[in-house]
């Protein structure tokens, strides 16, 4: 554990906490100190829930630590009892509650509440959020679910959705809808929204669907060696991956494949002489390992894009990802340091960043269109419209996603190369606009931010050498796409200090593009 300004995932409690406001009819009980009562705002600013998470904090503080805290716990859980009536209870301690060892589910077990009390032994200090969701739904299935006798018609659970998930909500929708085309009822789809009584029946479907193995591959495992139930290995993320998990779910229960693209939308746009555009794109992937393998297939093999460096947040995906890498021909970046990130990106200098809300800051700052596949996102990412990630309509929502960066970042390029223009200089104002809108001066802009200059030249100071731009050679500057803008900028004016060159030509630009190049 670390102080940093930004982290990819929370302790292991936020992601129990994911599991709990998820479901209905459960109730935590977290021991916990009263700064960490912060996590239950993530549910309700960033995802929009109209209602708190379903959580009870002890709330001790500093002066309780000098007697007996058990105390604090057992009278929090009664309480919790008495005024939520919930069918059952996860029991379990933050971060800082860890320390003092007070052992959440041993006192559970002394209360003699009514309902079942499922302790969960989360290790802050070791693992993460993901790891903390995944482990608290596998303790509810193995505790609440039993073996059954299977339903007369085929069914599958759904596994792996959870609040504050990328996309859950829609995802659920659109794989419901792949099933029922094949005559596949659903069981359960857990754990978000399911109930307490709705995991007890878990056993009597014929198969899983894992959605999501970052949360609910322990579970998937278990059920298949308790209960003999399969589960499907594809996430249907991109039309390839949704048509191999048609096929893969029809063998499961014996039935014709069936997959209905007339919704599909990309092949016209494909067939279109603006898809020329996208082609040969170079782009870098950092998300969680499911999105970013699945993200990466979509970004090769349906948008004919270039993968130049991919890379996870979770190791508990990360052999997965340094495996698919090397058929990428690229090497996994596996770390929780967005700095690190950021440097793999700027060493890159890719046209099209695929990521997280993180990245998407990233991009920001160095010029590079972001779009985001996959958590952690903020609230932007959680449309009130449907937009899955999953199926037919899931792949016209990434199309969409991915396109309108680079088309955009497209007419930002046009505007730059014209702005010399009568009509489009930044003196002009906007067209169609009834009078002028006098803006900033033309700067060299090195794709991060548009820097005032002045429009004669440009004096950089990087070290004992005064580097001057001439005014041919900023002109010259300003033709480059803005996305690689900033990196040639840098190239240029450390070619120049390099060797003792104080103003930057035309000459030089392309001397140092050369030199680069090699």
């Amino acid at each position: 554990m670390k102080l940093t300004v930004w982290t990819y995932e929370g302790p292991p409690h936020v992601g129990a906490m994911r599991v709990a406001t998820g479901m209905t009819g459960l109730h935590y009980v977290l021991h916990a100190p009263q700064g960490d009562t912060y996590a239950d705002l993530l549910f309700t600013m960033i995802e929009r829930r109209n209602h708190r998470p379903p959580v009870t904090y002890t709330t001790f503080q500093a002066r309780d630590l000098g007697a007996d805290t058990a105390y604090l716990f057992k009278d929090a859980a009664t309480a919790a009892y008495e005024r939520f009536k919930p069918e059952a209870m996860i029991v379990g301690a933050s971060c800082t509650a860890e320390l003092i060892q007070d052992d959440p589910g041993g006192l559970a077990e002394t209360l003699g509440l009514p309902i079942p009390a499922i302790p969960l032994e989360l290790p802050s200090y070791q693992r993460k959020e993901n790891f903390g969701a995944d482990e608290t739904f596998f303790q509810i299935v193995r505790a609440l679910a039993k073996p059954m006798e299977k339903t007369a018609r085929v069914t599958a659970n759904l596994i792996g959705p959870t609040g504050l998930g990328f996309r859950h909500r829609d995802d659920i929708v659109e794989v419901t809808g792949l099933l029922m085309d094949m005559g596949i009822e659903v069981n359960v789809v857990a754990p978000m929204p399911a109930s307490p009584s709705d995991i007890a029946k878990m056993g009597q479907a014929h198969f899983n669907v894992l959605m999501y193995p970052e949360t609910a591959e322990t579970a998937a495992r278990y059920m298949e060696r308790e209960f003999g139930q399969p589960y499907s290995k594809t996430v249907p993320i991109g039309v390839g991956a949704t048509r191999d998990f048609v096929k893969e779910v029809a063998e499961i229960a014996g039935v014709e494949p069936v997959l209905d693209e007339s919704r599909l939308r990309m092949p016209w746009y494909s067939a279109s002489v603006d898809s020329t555009y996208l082609t040969g794109k170079r782009v870098f992937l950092f998300g969680d390992g499911t999105h970013v393998a699945a993200c990466a297939r979509i970004a090769r093999d349906e948008m004919g894009f270039e993968v130049v460096g991919m890379g996870c947040y979770n190791r508990e995906q990360a052999r997965m990802l340094r495996g698919l890498a090397k058929d990428y021909g690229v090497e996994a970046l596996i770390t929780d340091d967005y700095l690190e990130v950021e440097r793999r990106i700027e060493e890159l200098a890719p046209e099209l960043i695929l990521g997280t809300q993180m990245e998407r800051h990233i991009g920001k700052r160095l010029g590079i269109p972001c779009a985001v596949i996959s958590a952690p996102v903020h609230v932007q990412d959680f449309p009130a419209r449907y937009s899955p990630q999953m199926g037919i309509e899931g792949a016209n929502v990434i199309f969409d996603t991915w396109v309108h960066p680079l088309v955009m970042g497209l007419e930002e390029h046009l505007l730059t190369m014209f702005r010399e223009d009568f009509e489009f200089h930044d003196e002009a104002g906007a067209s169609h606009h009834g009078h002028k809108a006098k803006l900033r001066e033309i700067g060299i802009s090195d794709g991060a931010e548009n820097e005032t200059v002045s429009p004669q030249q440009a004096q950089v100071s990087t070290g004992p050498v005064e580097i001057v731009w001439l005014p041919a050679a900023e002109k010259e500057l300003k033709k480059i796409p803005f996305f690689v803008r900033g990196k040639a900028k840098r190239n240029t004016e450390t070619f120049a200090s390099e060797r003792g060159v104080s103003e930057i030509s035309v000459d030089t630009l392309y001397e140092a593009k050369a030199h680069y190049a090699r």
